[in-house]
């Protein structure tokens, strides 16, 4: 398995055909992850976050932290806790001046964050629902869309309570992993399938081909 800088057309791809947003995020380095057959697979992406705040209570600023945006594959990988580790060690090797890597398993989709405990990622809790989401063309959406309608139409919308998300860090260096560590919780867990290394089903943001798997929720 090997990985290399992704263009933004194979980061563009796979996040519309093997990810279940259907969106290419916001994206500051990607990696192309090839088998050891050569054949692509997808791509991982960081970004810079939200904001400066994802930094703020471990004392970071812009360009010290990276959030992990998108694993977007499509099974074809032989192992998806591989592909994360060398991707960790391309970001501390390429950007030393990053110290912490975050990212998010998503309640919504029911998702743990079975790939970041194999690969020993630290758990620090998880967020409590809050804001509002509503069902417009159907999906839901932020409640931001309010602005884009009568709010005759927008009251006659469904509306649910935004579900939280579970959080992970990575910090890369000693100092940080000294502080990120008295933060740490037990990680979450529900009945999955075995398998997290496996080629077909190996965690929440595998795919395939342009409908990503139901199963896929068993290992997230």
């Amino acid at each position: 398995m090997r990985l290399e800088i992704a263009s933004y057309k194979a980061l563009k791809y796979s996040s519309l055909n093997f990810h279940y947003a259907k969106r290419v995020p916001v994206n500051r380095i990607a990696y192309s992850v090839f088998n050891d057959s050569s054949e692509w697979c997808g791509c991982i992406s960081f970004g810079g976050g939200a904001g400066a705040f994802l930094g703020k209570p471990y004392n970071l600023v812009q360009g010290e932290f990276l959030e992990l945006t998108r694993m977007a594959l499509n099974g074809k990988q032989e192992s998806t806790s591989k592909a994360m580790s060398i991707a960790i060690k391309l970001v501390k090797k390429n950007n030393p001046s990053v110290k912490l890597l975050i990212s998010y398993a998503d309640k919504k989709q029911n998702h743990f964050g079975v790939i970041y405990q194999a690969t020993n990622w630290i758990y620090v809790g998880s967020s409590k629902s809050s804001g509002t989401e509503v069902f417009y063309k159907n999906k839901w959406v932020h409640n931001r869309m309010s602005s884009q309608v009568s709010k005759e139409y927008y009251d006659k919308l469904s509306k649910r309570k935004k579900f939280g998300k579970r959080k992970y860090l990575y910090p890369l260096n000693k100092s940080i992993r000294k502080q990120i560590c008295k933060l740490s919780k037990p990680y979450p867990k529900k009945n999955c399938l075995s398998g997290v290394t496996g080629s077909t089903s190996s965690f929440q943001d595998e795919g395939r081909g342009s409908n990503p798997t139901e199963r896929l929720n068993y290992y997230a």
